[in-house]
Formats: structure tokens, C-alpha cells, sequence
């Protein structure tokens, strides 16, 4: 049997089983059992295939387990989120690495649509995923007129 050991999102919970998500390589795996995890949160854990046919895994252990916000507040994009996207088209996404940790995605969409596209990142399991991959704390979500940062955030 191959353990896999690895950052993962908890994509699907129920009484029953989970469903995770490799935020490394997107490997989706079933779990036959749930430890007790909820759908949303973020796991470092070490996972086995069952035998005999392999196709379900089992927890064989759990490092750590915690849950990233991913929320809109009420701020305005940064003056130098505000520069990139006027250096865009509208539908360009730019990112940038955040001096110290993290990262800061700048979205530029028509301003119609400001509100819609933040809530989709608010609600995209890869908004999470990512977050879980880069190590950050939180997701924070801001927007003016045809602007939507995107900043992941340590603590």
C-alpha cells in the first residue's frame, strides 16, 4: 500500500464519508469513512488506498485541520491593485507575490459585474484550495467599479 501524505481540501463531507482534494495536484480522493471532517475545511493528513480494490482511502492520520475565511470587506482595492488593473484588459487576471507572505490577485471585469465575480471568488473551491497550497491564514475579497483584489493573507 502507498500512503499519500498532503495538504487537502475537504471538498464533500457527510455522516457517512469525504471527498478530498490534493491542493498540490488536485488528486481527488473518496474516503470510505469520515473521521469527522467538514466539507470547506483544510487538512494536513496521511491517507492510505483500502485494499483490495484501492479505489477508496482510509485517514491514517491527521497533522492538523483548520478552516480558511474567504470573505468580502468592505475596503477598497490597494492604490497599487488599482494600477494593475488599468494596466489590464477587462478579463485579465494579474497576480504578485505580497512583500513578507501570500499573494494578491487582481481581476479586472466589467464594472457590471464587480459584485457577481467577488461573490464567484468568495465561493470558488479554488479560491480555498489555493489558499491551502500558498499557507495563508485568510482570504480577503475587495472591489471598486471593474476591480476585484484578491489578496491571500497570513494571520
Amino acid at each position: 500500500m502507498t500512503t499519500k501524505e498532503g495538504t487537502f481540501l475537504v471538498t464533500h463531507a457527510d455522516e457517512d464519508s469525504a471527498t478530498l482534494r490534493d491542493v498540490a495536484d488536485s488528486q481527488v480522493l473518496t474516503l470510505s469513512e469520515n473521521p469527522g471532517l467538514d466539507a470547506g475545511s483544510v487538512v494536513e493528513a496521511t491517507v492510505e488506498p483500502e485494499p483490495p480494490m484501492e479505489v477508496t482511502y482510509a485517514v491514517v492520520e491527521i497533522a492538523d485541520e483548520r478552516t480558511i475565511p474567504v470573505e468580502t470587506v468592505d475596503l477598497a482595492p490597494t492604490t497599487r491593485a488599482k494600477e494593475l488593473a488599468a494596466e489590464q484588459s477587462v478579463g485579465e487576471v494579474t497576480t504578485r507575490e505580497r512583500a513578507g507572505e501570500g499573494e494578491i490577485h487582481v481581476l479586472t471585469v466589467p464594472e457590471e459585474r464587480t459584485d457577481a465575480a467577488a461573490e464567484e471568488v468568495v465561493d470558488d473551491e479554488a479560491t480555498r484550495s489555493r489558499a491551502a497550497r500558498l499557507g495563508v491564514d485568510r482570504v480577503e475579497v475587495r472591489t471598486a467599479a471593474g476591480v476585484v483584489s484578491v489578496r491571500y493573507l497570513p494571520d
